[in-house]
């Protein structure tokens, strides 16, 4: 039993010499920085980022065209954030914010990560006018020809316009636009490309002012004037100068030829948008027998609150970025909305070729091409 407890106490006397040993080992370390005890490299690749500024070519919903020193680039923006305050407008100046290194004009060797305005961008877009003929009339375009005969296309989704003297084939107006024409559409010289401007305003006089509202007359001069009445509707559509409106809460809808009445439409003719017909007689319910419309005013817009926006514009998705869908109209004009915010109700996951209805409102976008969509539903 001695000869045991002998042994227990060496071994016990042993393991505390050795860690003595291991602690001073370990002090020396610290102490002296012996190249023995390194941190290993990191093994995560290093990210390389960098941006190019150039001026917008063309944009088809998920690749964008910049020019810079005279070389186009062409990047595939699907998978980044548009945050261009102005949009995308033709001959605006922007900066793409790109991971990886760029060869050359190889834009296929980068992965685009936000499209946004030039930083200290002292080269503001001007406003522009132009005074044409009307060629054609739709929800989302006016189609102009000038008096050296050009012709344009331009999209006046949620544009303010106001026509004195009513809207028609041959008549001529104003439109004031940000933007540069882009790349010709055909081989004709006098087609332009109007398709990415953002116009802001069209009417048939300029400056652009809206008269006060018709006081409503005295009583005693009703008996030697028909009084004036309100009809409210919605847009169901227009061609040129007949405009489809439905009256609330009736599936009738009224073909209004609005030709030669002076109308004013704040934030475009956009179907679902609410307007006022005034008019003078009795109307039937079913048509516009019996009326004379003086006038068509359309909602304002700006004070409308998010769950009554009623403007809606419907097309075919043709791209998409991480924050915004391009559709082509019905009528044929390429919109881009931002959908960051939406609601979406649509069940075909904002697949390229999806039928959709996109609910906005004007007044978000009076100096951008590039609208803020609330709701998303299938077409």
């Amino acid at each position: 039993m001695k000869n045991l407890s002998a042994a227990l106490l060496c071994t016990v006397f042993l393991f505390s010499a050795a860690g003595c040993g291991i602690q001073d080992r370990l002090t020396d370390l610290v102490n002296t920085g012996d190249p023995e005890v390194s941190e290993e490299p990191s093994l995560a690749p290093r990210v390389y980022m960098d941006e190019i500024r150039g001026i917008v070519k063309d944009f088809t919903g998920n690749h964008l065209l910049i020019v810079k020193d005279e070389t186009v680039y062409n990047f595939d923006v699907s998978q980044a954030d548009l945050e261009c305050q102005g949009g995308i407008i033709t001959g605006d100046t922007i900066n793409v914010i790109y991971e990886g290194r760029l060869t050359s004009t190889d834009t296929s060797t980068v992965k685009a990560l936000k499209v946004v305005d030039a930083y200290h961008n002292k080269t503001e877009l001007k406003e522009k006018k132009t005074y044409g003929q009307v060629q054609g009339f739709t929800e989302n375009t006016i189609t102009l020809k000038s008096r050296s005969g050009k012709t344009a296309t331009y999209p006046i989704t949620g544009t303010e316009q106001y026509y004195q003297g009513g809207i028609r084939a041959g008549s001529w107006v104003y439109l004031h636009f940000r933007g540069s024409f882009g790349e010709p559409l055909s081989d004709d010289p006098n087609l332009l490309n109007a398709r990415h401007l953002k116009v802001l305003s069209v009417s048939d006089i300029d400056p652009m002012k809206i008269p006060e509202p018709t006081p409503t007359p005295a009583p005693q001069d009703q008996k030697e004037q028909q009084k004036e009445q309100l009809l409210r509707g919605i847009i169901q559509g227009v061609n040129m100068n007949i405009l489809q409106v439905a009256p609330v809460n009736s599936d009738t809808v009224l073909n209004l030829d609005i030709s030669s009445i002076p109308c004013h439409f704040s934030g475009g003719l956009s179907s679902g948008a609410r307007v006022k017909i005034t008019y003078t007689g009795k109307f039937n319910g079913t048509s516009t027998e019996g009326i004379s419309i003086l006038g068509v005013t359309g909602e304002i817009p700006e004070p409308q609150k998010k769950s009554a926006v009623s403007f809606t514009v419907s097309g075919e998705i043709t791209g998409s970025t991480a924050n915004t869908v391009t559709i082509l109209s019905y009528d044929g004009i390429p919109l881009t909305f931002h959908t960051d915010t939406a609601v979406n109700n649509s069940t075909g996951g904002l697949l390229t070729g999806s039928s959709v209805r996109l609910t906005f409102n004007p007044a978000d976008s009076r100096d951008s091409n590039i609208y803020t969509c609330t709701k998303i539903e299938d077409a």
